[in-house]
């Protein structure tokens, strides 16, 4: 049972599902085909900060919709002295099964329940973005605390897991808005002129990923289009030594290029008659990376260098690709009527970044906010160039 709160809605309101909010892979750059999706609908309580948990949940909120948001069915202001607690359930197979995205029942890795002595996969629970304090409990145990209201950050839950049955989340927010000195971009707890709504909570996907022992855990992806190949430096879990990686290169599906080397190491790949990326050529190339020991994922690239240069004149400018190139865009807050900091749904989050490039703009400078990763992911595929300040 739910209802946006009433207030201003966009046109995408009404497609969202509170059965699954948000259901795309919210990590375009590091995909791996297993996973599943927590957003829904969770129960709530808003409590005097010192409280501890409550014995009993007041009322239901939609994930990853903040608080004082329309779309998350409570809209109402969080102060500094409140903390904001969630729970869900979820459970976990005991066999493989694909995830059942934005459902009760998530997928399980091959090999055994997560926790047993069968199989060797870790359970890594993800939250894209909570503004701002947050303090995660598995089945009552507390798995640490993380600050910061715009980064991603996980944990591996696989040792605080049951056997069977259903497994307990409980997640506590405490954000002191304009009363702190943390960043917080525009949001006061009495928006007026420029400041906009405080955004409190869980903003942006929470999701549950299997990965094996040994796992992939970064890429650091470095186009040098006057090299005509691209750097990969592949980070690993699991082993305190460097291990073998292979990569492919991908266009359209076809591969283009490969090699390989060791994890923590910078691997360079050469790619023939590369394809440069430009806003009016927005032309990506997909890779694989496959590590000893069977982890692989997927993500994508386009053949780029920015950099500062003189023109023929000896003028500094901003040159892409060697060419200087005239960057003109909008000046992006990121707020939405209904969803403050969270687009009702990606259709939403690409309409922004697809009307600025209609609109005949190269570039959005994204305002003291950072976006979930799906948004750059839009504005890589549809060529728009970022401007990326800090939230301050």
């Amino acid at each position: 049972d739910w209802d946006p709160a009433p207030g201003l809605r966009t046109r995408w309101a009404s497609a969202v599902d509170p059965a699954g909010p948000l259901p795309e892979y919210p990590r375009p750059q590091l995909v791996r085909e297993e996973w599943a999706n927590l957003n829904g609908l969770w129960d709530l309580s808003i409590l005097p900060a010192d409280n501890p948990e409550p014995a009993v949940y007041a009322e239901q909120i939609l994930v990853p919709f903040p608080v004082e948001s329309a779309l998350s069915g409570v809209a109402r202001p969080v102060t500094p002295q409140e903390r904001v607690w969630y729970r869900r359930s979820f459970t976990l197979p005991a066999t493989s099964t694909a995830p059942d995205v934005g459902g009760q029942d998530v997928g399980g890795p091959p090999g055994g329940r997560p926790g047993s002595q069968v199989g060797t996969f870790r359970w890594l629970l993800h939250f894209g973005a909570v503004d701002w304090e947050t303090e995660v409990f598995v089945n009552g145990t507390s798995l640490g605390t993380h600050r910061g209201g715009f980064d991603p950050f996980s944990f591996d839950i696989t040792d605080h897991l049951s056997e069977g049955g259903e497994q307990e989340l409980v997640v506590a927010v405490w954000d002191p808005t304009d009363e702190g000195e943390q960043p917080r971009g525009k949001q006061v707890l009495e928006p007026h002129g420029i400041w906009y709504t405080a955004v409190t909570g869980i903003w942006q996907t929470v999701w549950l990923e299997p990965v094996p022992e040994l796992h992939i855990r970064s890429l650091e992806t470095t186009p040098r289009p006057e090299a005509g190949g691209v750097e990969v430096r592949v980070g690993v879990s699991g082993s305190p030594d460097p291990v073998p990686v292979r990569i492919a290169v991908s266009a359209g599906g076809i591969e283009v290029a490969a090699g390989g080397g060791l994890s923590g190491e910078s691997i360079s790949i050469s790619i023939p008659e590369a394809r440069l990326w430009s806003p009016d050529d927005p032309f990506l190339y997909d890779f694989q990376v496959e590590i000893d020991g069977g982890d692989a994922v997927e993500s994508y690239f386009g053949m780029r260098s920015i950099e500062i240069a003189p023109d023929d004149e000896g003028r500094q400018r901003l040159v892409l690709n060697g060419d200087p190139l005239f960057q003109y865009g909008t000046l992006d807050q990121g707020w939405w009527p209904d969803g403050l900091y969270t687009a009702p749904t990606d259709e939403a989050l690409a309409f922004d970044v697809e009307m600025t490039k209609a609109m005949g703009f190269n570039l959005i400078r994204k305002h003291v906010k950072v976006e979930p990763a799906r948004w750059y992911y839009h504005c890589d595929r549809v060529g728009i160039l970022v401007w990326q300040d800090m939230p301050s």
